[in-house]
C-alpha cells in the first residue's frame, strides 16, 4: 500500500482534518497538508497515488528551477547595478573633463540602452553581440560603438572595435509654407522658438540657452554654440522681435524656466501631429527642430551661391559639413526680377534691395542685376 502523502506537493507531514460524510452514510477521513495547506481525502489520494511520486518529483524540480532563476535574477540585478555605477562614474569623468551637456546626455542614453538590451559593458565581446543584434540603423550602431569606445578607454579595456560606417543621407527639406504652417499652429512660446530656428538656422540647444541679454533690438547673438561651432550674430525680423517681447520675462533665459529641452521637444511633436492631421499633410510630421536649420542653409546657398558665407552663418568649423547643402534641390523659383544700373548710386540701391550682380554690358554701359521673384 502506498504511503499517504499530499497529492499537491507530495509532503508526508499531514494533519487529520475531520471526516467527510458521503450520501450512502459512510465516512472518509479528511487530511490537511502541513506544508502547503492543501485539504484532501483518502479517496482523492487513492485516485492519484500512482502519480504522487512523479508529481512530487516534478514539483521539487520546478521549485529548484525557480530558486535557480531567482538566484540568477538577483545576480543579474547586482551586475546591472554595478554597470550603472560605472556609467555614472564615467559621466562624472566627462563632466570634469569639460564635455558639453548634450555629449554627456547622448553617451548616457547609449550606454544605458545597451545595458537594458542585455549587454555586459565589462565584456566587449558581449557588447559587440548586442550591438550586432540590435534592430536599428547602421548610423545608430556606429553611435553605440563610438559611445562604448570612450567608456572602454576610460576603463582601460581593450576591444576590437566593429566597423560600422556612417551612411550620410540628404536631409528632408520642406517648403517655406509648410514651416510657416507649423509655426502658426503652435502656442506663442513654441512659435517664437521655431521662428528663431527659421531665421537664424541655429541648433535647438543653442536657441534653448539664449538669454534676454543676447537680444539687442533686432540683433540676436548666439553665445552658447554647440558641437564646437563659432558664436555668431543675426539681424532678425521685426515680426520675431515682437514675438519675443510678448513672452513673459520670468527667467534670465528667454525660454526658461522649463524642465528640459526634451520636454519642449515632446510638446512640439504632439502639436505637430495635430497640425498635420488638421491640414491633412503627413509631410509635416517629418519636420523636426533641426529641419529648420537644413531648410535655412539650403535656401541661403541657392540664393547666394557662396558656400563660405553659408558656412559662416551656420557656425561650421569644417566646410565638409556645409557642402551637403550644395547637393539639395532648389525649391525656390527660377524666375527673376531684372534691373539695370548706370551709376554707383543706382547699384547701391539695387544691392540694398537684395539684387545680385550678373554682368556688365559694355555696349550699353550698364550693370545688369537680378533678384528672385
Amino acid at each position: 500500500m502506498a504511503e499517504l502523502c499530499c497529492p499537491e506537493c507530495g509532503s508526508k507531514l499531514l494533519y487529520k482534518d475531520g471526516l467527510r460524510y458521503l450520501s450512502d452514510g459512510s465516512t472518509v477521513q479528511r487530511w490537511l497538508c502541513r506544508n502547503c495547506g492543501y485539504r484532501f481525502s483518502e479517496k482523492s489520494f487513492k485516485n492519484c497515488q500512482t502519480n504522487n511520486t512523479s508529481d512530487a518529483h516534478q514539483k521539487a524540480i520546478l521549485m529548484e528551477v525557480q530558486r535557480q532563476i531567482e538566484k540568477r535574477e538577483a545576480g543579474a540585478t547586482e551586475q546591472t547595478a554595478q554597470q550603472k555605477g560605472k556609467v555614472i562614474e564615467y559621466l562624472w569623468h566627462l563632466q570634469k573633463m569639460g564635455r558639453k551637456p548634450y555629449t554627456i546626455l547622448a553617451r548616457r542614453k547609449a550606454l544605458l540602452r545597451l545595458i537594458k538590451h542585455g549587454a555586459n559593458l565589462l565584456e566587449p565581446e558581449n557588447v559587440k553581440e548586442v550591438i550586432a543584434k540590435e534592430n536599428v540603423s547602421v548610423n545608430t550602431k556606429a553611435h553605440y560603438v563610438s559611445c562604448y569606445d570612450g567608456f572602454a578607454k576610460w576603463l582601460g579595456i581593450h576591444w576590437d572595435q566593429p566597423n560600422y560606417k556612417v551612411e550620410r543621407k540628404l536631409p528632408f527639406i520642406p517648403t517655406e509654407q509648410e514651416l510657416d504652417q507649423v509655426i502658426a499652429g503652435c502656442k506663442k512660446k513654441l512659435a517664437a522658438f521655431l521662428q528663431i530656428l527659421k531665421e537664424t538656422m541655429a541648433r535647438a540647444g543653442e536657441v534653448w540657452q539664449l538669454k534676454w541679454t543676447d537680444l539687442n533690438g533686432n540683433i540676436l547673438t548666439i553665445n552658447s554654440p554647440e558641437k564646437g561651432s563659432f558664436p555668431r550674430q543675426f539681424r532678425i525680423s521685426d515680426k520675431l522681435v515682437s514675438m519675443l517681447n510678448s513672452l513673459p520675462k520670468k527667467d534670465e533665459r528667454i525660454f526658461g524656466p522649463n524642465k528640459s529641452l526634451q520636454n519642449f521637444r515632446i510638446n512640439f511633436a504632439k502639436r505637430r501631429r495635430y497640425i498635420a492631421q488638421k491640414l491633412a499633410n503627413p509631410r509635416l510630421n517629418k519636420i523636426t527642430f533641426h529641419t529648420f536649420r537644413h531648410w535655412g542653409a539650403t535656401m541661403l546657398y541657392h540664393k547666394t551661391k557662396d558656400i563660405l558665407y553659408v558656412k559662416q552663418q551656420l557656425g561650421h568649423k569644417c566646410i565638409e559639413n556645409t557642402m551637403v547643402y550644395t547637393q539639395l534641390v532648389n525649391f525656390e523659383s527660377d524666375d527673376y526680377h531684372v534691373a539695370h544700373a548706370k551709376t554707383l548710386a543706382e547699384e547701391d540701391k539695387l544691392i540694398e534691395a537684395g539684387f545680385e550682380f550678373v554682368r556688365y554690358d559694355e555696349r550699353e554701359q550698364i550693370a545688369i542685376y537680378r533678384k528672385r521673384k
